[in-house]
């Protein structure tokens, strides 16, 4: 948690890591550990866990609340862990976002409420509810309305930034670009917006973005670092050469529901043990790994190798 006193320090590319299952649908936390040290060996600059790649819906609290504590072991201070702690129900986001902030989270990412389809007015008075729980945590909203059936308009944002002193930035999924924009128009530079589309992560950098926290991090973690990194340094011709490259990879990650294409190619490389996904989420079809076979062929010197970190090694 020494990060969590200094938000800002809290930049780049903060890998979302997938929760791996054994054959059998278990929570497999050698795999979950082993994924975070390959992750951290690539140079990460952050760690999460619990977003939608961590498949969170499919999830006990008790499970997620584990996985939190696996991880923030395994990252043990090292860089950033903003573990995502959101849920459907309030009860449950309070159990795990204090399960993290036990456990040494830097941050909490808290998605909105999904299914239920509240007004701006709730949801601002459910990030209330949060932040005020834990004063001394910083909160990122994380805003994902393909996935949950509702936005956070700028205007939301701005107040919630205004009002609570730990209400530090918004993880944005979202591929209405000027979404992004508007948020940082009324918030300023000051507001860390992370960007959970892949295809926008660069762009976001242009206009003032802390980063991103995105799925390709998973198979291709030492690339979006790079990217990052490159921008940052002013390299930005590298930076492009990467976004470009990479966009086989994020293909492959999409080819079916994320996280499961994800997952397969993890397994084959030997990072974690199975590429279990718990259902509703079905494994590739032949169609689908035959289509993630090309598109890897196309992307593969983008993929960060396994360098030893194959589970059990």
């Amino acid at each position: 948690m020494r990060f969590r006193s200094n938000p800002h320090a809290i930049v780049g590319s903060i890998a979302p890591v997938m929760t791996p299952f054994t054959d059998a649908g278990e929570v497999d936390h050698e795999s979950l550990s082993n994924l975070v040290r390959w992750q951290l060996a690539a140079g990460s600059h952050g760690i999460s866990i619990g977003g939608s790649t961590g498949e969170p819906s499919a999830q006990t609290v008790a499970e997620r609340a584990a996985a939190i504590r696996t991880v923030a072991a395994a990252v043990n201070g090292d860089v950033p862990f903003v573990p995502g702690t959101g849920s459907a129900k309030l009860d449950e986001t309070i159990e795990l976002t204090a399960a993290a902030h036990e456990a040494g989270a830097d941050a909490a990412l808290i998605i909105t409420p999904y299914y239920a389809r509240p007004t701006q007015e709730a949801l601002y008075q459910w990030y209330v509810a949060v932040a005020k729980e834990f004063p001394d945590l910083p909160i990122v909203a994380y805003n994902v309305p393909s996935r949950t059936a509702v936005d956070i308009a700028p205007e939301t944002v701005a107040r919630l930034y205004r009002d609570l002193d730990n209400f530090v930035g918004i993880k944005e999924t979202t591929k209405d670009f000027e979404h992004f924009s508007r948020v940082l128009h009324l918030c300023g530079k000051e507001l860390l917006v992370w960007s959970g589309i892949e295809l926008l992560c660069l762009p976001l950098l242009s206009l003032g973005g802390a980063g991103f926290i995105s799925a390709t991090a998973n198979i291709a973690p030492a690339a979006t670092v790079q990217m990052y990194n490159a921008w940052q340094a002013g390299d930005f011709e590298q930076a492009r050469e990467i976004h470009y490259g990479l966009h086989p990879l994020v293909d492959l990650l999409f080819v079916e529901t994320n996280p499961a294409p994800g997952k397969w190619v993890l397994e084959q490389r030997g990072l974690i043990r199975s590429s279990h996904v718990r259902p509703p989420l079905q494994p590739p079809t032949a169609a689908g790994v035959a289509r993630m076979r090309e598109l890897l062929a196309q992307g593969e010197q983008y993929l960060t190798p396994a360098d030893g970190h194959q589970v059990g090694s």
